[in-house]
């Protein structure tokens, strides 16, 4: 394939289209499953008891909606971006820069968090306290290592993605099928039947585990046959860590009943120390420092490609569409990326972002639903005829419907401070809508007298 001078067309036509279906896939399931899946059983049932999988059942409906959206979406529109590039071309540059800002900046603080926990959980296993610059220096290598694998090439990243998702998948698959042995009928019966508003609201909390397809997306630039690939990664990697999800539940609860509200962070540790023992327990805490390894993963091979996105619309420097001439990645993006993202987890504690991530997810699905009707209106279309969500604006309707009762919710879900998540987001995107308003004045006053 041979590469366009600089200079000349799109910068998207520098990148390398490595990017198939398994590839995809991959990317999209280790950002989905996180650590989130070694933490949500315990918080499902401290919301809803017993009845706990409903809470699984109500994300995976409204995120069913949203991946029909943005499989459609994908199919249609090629460039690097994924959500962000969804929005811009559907509805123009204003509501595409608020889609970008909320996808990145979501996605930076919680990989600069994760690496944080990360290096924490790493310590933990081996049961060691050093000194605070040791797990400093430690991040830094980290980040430096996966910059490193993305800016020699996105099929690199791939390979160990796919790598990574095996380990991943390993662990909890031998959870469910051996755990399955030891669940008690008993621990599965309801007590009670919660109202749709208390569902709503804990699935309110736990949708995050079941997103980041708005990260995963991104490096829609380099990927092959979007119009087939993109909407194949998404249905296969979504249904498979849905039915994941409700397994694990199912085990998890099999097993220890109610006390498992009370494992705190480990709950599938715990589950599986008290049905195997400890040594069963430690594997799993190995587990999730493999999961949290795979999302952070992705999460660099993604979330660089945003500002590269982002800068070829002219919302950033030019710089950040540099593409290296023999990788053919965006080796400037990245490796800003990977600073941006060292600095905030040295520095900081990262306990905020979880005021608003739920809700600002809830607000960027909106938009890409919305979206969907728009481009099949304009019929927008890449590489082949785009896939197409039967049912005609059903699903589109139904996902904004179901996002905004979702949203409403949350907000009014008192135990976990929903409104105070609704003034962060609130805050958010008025520094948002800032930081474009004062793009457009320099734009204005450094355009030639009389445009």
């Amino acid at each position: 394939m041979t590469t366009p001078a600089p200079g000349t067309g799109n910068p998207d036509a520098l990148l390398s289209r490595e990017l198939g279906v398994r590839q995809l896939a991959a990317n999209i399931f280790n950002y989905t499953v996180g650590s989130g899946i070694f933490l949500l059983p315990a918080t499902a049932v401290l919301a809803l008891g017993t009845a706990a999988p409903l809470a699984y059942v109500a994300c995976a409906i409204v995120i069913g909606l949203v991946v029909l959206c943005f499989a459609e979406n994908g199919s249609r529109v090629s460039a690097t971006g994924g959500a962000y590039a969804y929005v811009e071309t559907a509805m123009g540059p204003f509501f595409g820069f608020v889609a970008g800002c909320l996808v990145f900046t979501t996605g930076m603080f919680a990989a600069s968090a994760i690496f944080n926990g990360f290096v924490r959980s790493l310590f933990a296993l081996v049961d060691v306290s050093p000194p605070v610059w040791v797990s400093k220096v430690l991040i830094v290598v980290i980040v430096g290592a996966l910059v490193a694998i993305n800016v020699r090439g996105v099929r690199n990243s791939a390979r160990v993605l796919e790598g990574i998702t095996l380990l991943k998948l390993l662990p909890l698959l031998l959870f469910v099928i051996i755990g399955a042995f030891f669940v008690k009928g008993d621990n599965l019966a309801w007590t009670t039947v919660p109202d749709m508003s208390t569902v709503l609201g804990s699935a309110g909390i736990m949708i995050f585990a079941f997103s980041g397809i708005e990260g995963a997306t991104i490096p829609s630039g380099e990927v092959r046959n979007n119009s087939r690939t993109v909407p194949v990664a998404i249905l296969l990697a979504l249904g498979a860590a849905t039915v994941l999800y409700l397994a694990i539940q199912f085990v998890a609860l099999g097993i220890m009943g109610l006390d498992l509200a009370n494992t705190g962070r480990t709950p599938l540790a715990e589950a599986a120390g008290v049905a195997l023992g400890p040594t069963a327990r430690t594997m799993m805490i190995a587990a999730a420092l493999v999961s949290m390894f795979g999302y952070l993963t992705a999460n660099v091979l993604s979330e660089p490609r945003g500002l590269f996105a982002m800068s070829r619309d002219g919302f950033l420097p030019s710089v950040l569409t540099r593409v290296d001439p023999h990788y053919r990645t965006p080796n400037t993006a990245i490796v800003i990326y990977g600073g941006m993202v060292t600095v905030i987890a040295i520095v900081g504690r990262f306990e905020w972002l979880t005021i608003f991530a739920n809700l600002a997810a809830l607000a960027l699905y909106f938009l890409c639903s919305a979206s969907t009707l728009i481009l099949r209106r304009r019929d927008v279309r890449s590489d082949g005829d785009p896939f197409v969500i039967p049912g005609g604006p059903t699903v589109p309707v139904l996902s904004c419907a179901a996002i905004s009762w979702l949203f409403y919710e949350t907000v009014n879900n008192e135990a976990e401070g929903g409104i105070t998540q609704l003034y962060a987001l609130l805050v958010t995107l008025a520094i948002i809508v800032a930081l474009y308003g004062l793009r457009q004045v320099r734009r204005r006053a450094s355009a030639p007298t009389g445009q």
